[in-house]
């Protein structure tokens, strides 16, 4: 039995229930990553499964794994094409006015010796669109559902920031970190909540990763 919950299971993928704060890559100052978990999430076969995509170290929720090359191939080869339905919520650290939109806004790193890389809006960056919708506020934060076409890093971070105006609650890069007095945020609050993922005949992979418990704490609920 392994200790990440497992959300979707057959002969070619698993989708777990990613912790917040384990990163998939071994930091450079050492401690745990997803690496520790790969064998015991073998479950029987023979090849420890591989990540397709990629969360942030803070991000929660599902995440896809490919138990053969040949599956991983095929699936990340479904996420180039845009074939895949990914839908996160987002706790931003302000009131959203409107109700839904769409933000289309292209992306570029950047790289400075001071603040390290991030990501900046860009006319000549890569396309990045993401869709949204307002779930609820409560007490000067917004729960938000995205929706996003494209999967650029720090996509939904900086479009928060720069499409919304309202970057996420606890974004050390995008926002103001912690997220203020009585708005405290452990980790930036983005949660990956839904994935779909078409596999042509065969049924496609559908996963749901419940709300976590700091987003319930704000007063939010998924529904």
């Amino acid at each position: 039995m392994t200790a990440i919950p497992i959300l979707f299971e057959d002969g070619e993928a698993l989708v777990i229930d990613k912790p917040a704060g384990l990163p998939l890559d071994r930091p450079r100052a050492g401690g745990r990553s997803l690496d520790d978990h790969l064998e015991d999430l073998r479950l029987g076969f023979q090849r420890s499964p591989a990540p397709v995509h990629r969360l942030d170290r803070d991000t929660s929720g599902c995440l896809l794994l490919a138990r053969n090359p040949k599956a991983l191939k095929r699936f990340a080869a479904a996420f180039e094409e845009r074939l895949v339905e990914k839908r996160y919520l987002g706790v931003v650290a302000g009131l959203v006015a409107e109700d839904a939109g769409t933000i289309e806004l292209a992306l570029s790193k950047v790289s400075t010796q001071k603040d390290g890389w991030r990501m900046i809006p860009a006319r000549k960056g890569k396309p990045a669109v993401t869709h949204w919708r307002v779930l609820d506020r409560q007490g000067g934060l917004t729960l938000v559902e995205f929706r996003p076409e494209t999967g650029r890093t720090h996509q939904i971070r900086v479009h928060a920031a720069s499409g919304l105006g309202t970057p996420l609650l606890g974004d050390p890069v995008y926002g103001s970190g912690k997220g203020g007095p009585g708005k405290g945020a452990s980790r930036t609050l983005l949660h990956a909540a839904g994935l779909t993922v078409p596999r042509g005949d065969k049924p496609p992979i559908v996963a749901t990763s419940p709300l976590p418990a700091d987003f319930a704490a704000l007063g939010f609920s998924d529904g």
